[in-house]
């Protein structure tokens, strides 16, 4: 299949890669020249615009920060939807809001062009094996179509709703990883000032009901005091903040998510917005005036 795909940062560039590594024909676009070098050494091929990828292609994949950069995207000058024709398929993999999602879906349906949200869960390990989480919202019969394509980037792809849908899915997801990470760095801190390793804590209640792939995937990089983005700080919260609006939008109480969003906001201003979010561990470090390596 021929695939567009915009946006090869540090989960889009591994995702394309592992399109061309299953045959497709993919037609790479992103800002930065070295990712669209490093697409085409793995076989792939660099457009000038995202109107390029999408002339060149059935189906049109997106993976951006935030709305703004999305709807940037696909509606400037040289954007994709200047490139689409009817019959074509935009897959948006970015995390975005769930109500932007329905504003791009109705802006494209008006040129008889079809629409998927699907945020990705898993982060830059998962993107790299292929074993993200993809989470859809949208047509059945368009979902049916691409679902395929889809798992040659992950380890699931699920149906979960209508356009946004996708989003609303991703928001939960975040909020429960936000909320995982904090409350694995805060046990840790209590057996640090006990005098127990955290590490052999780690090992002792990995297996048990506390153990998750959150711990299982940050708790070394917190042992190690190595923050190198695979997610980074003012991602999450960008989905933090997205999950906020909505949960205000629709009255919804989330005092949790609240206090994550204060924790992040916290370490942004202490200038480590671009770490890893495993790098919550540093504002129990900073408070509790400990280290947990």
């Amino acid at each position: 299949m021929k695939i567009g795909f915009v946006g090869l940062g540090i989960m889009g560039k591994p995702m394309a890669i592992n399109l061309v590594k299953a045959g497709h024909e993919v037609f790479g676009y992103d800002f930065n020249q070295a990712a669209i070098d490093a697409l085409v050494e793995a076989g792939g091929q660099g457009v000038s615009s995202g109107r390029e990828a999408a002339e060149k292609s059935e189906l049109v994949i997106i993976m951006l920060p935030n709305s703004p950069h999305v709807e940037s995207a696909l509606f400037s000058e040289n954007g994709i939807a200047e490139g689409l024709s009817e019959g074509q398929t935009v897959v948006d993999m970015s995390s975005i809001s769930p109500v932007a999602s329905k504003k791009f879906a109705e802006r494209l349906a008006e040129q008889g062009v079809n629409f998927l949200d699907a945020p990705v869960s898993g982060g830059e390990p998962g993107a790299i094996e292929g074993s993200i989480a993809v989470m859809v919202g949208g047509d059945k019969e368009v979902f049916d179509k691409y679902y395929d394509t889809l798992m040659v980037m992950a380890s699931s792809v699920t149906l979960v709703g209508e356009v946004g849908a996708g989003n609303i899915t991703k928001l939960a997801n975040q909020m429960i990883v936000a909320i995982n990470i904090a409350a694995i760095s805060e046990a840790y801190s209590l057996a640090k000032k006990a005098d127990v390793d955290p590490s052999s804590v780690y090992q002792a209640i990995r297996t048990g009901l506390a153990g998750s792939k959150v711990m299982e995937q940050k708790s070394q990089k917190i042992f190690d005091g190595n923050f190198d983005p695979g997610f980074r700080i003012e991602l999450h919260i960008k989905d933090l903040q997205n999950a906020l609006d909505t949960s205000k939008e629709l009255n919804v109480s989330s005092p949790f998510t609240a206090l994550s969003m204060e924790i992040l906001q916290s370490l942004k201003a202490h200038g480590h917005d671009k770490e890893d979010h495993s790098a919550i561990a540093r504002y129990y470090e900073l408070i509790n005036n400990q280290k947990l390596q």
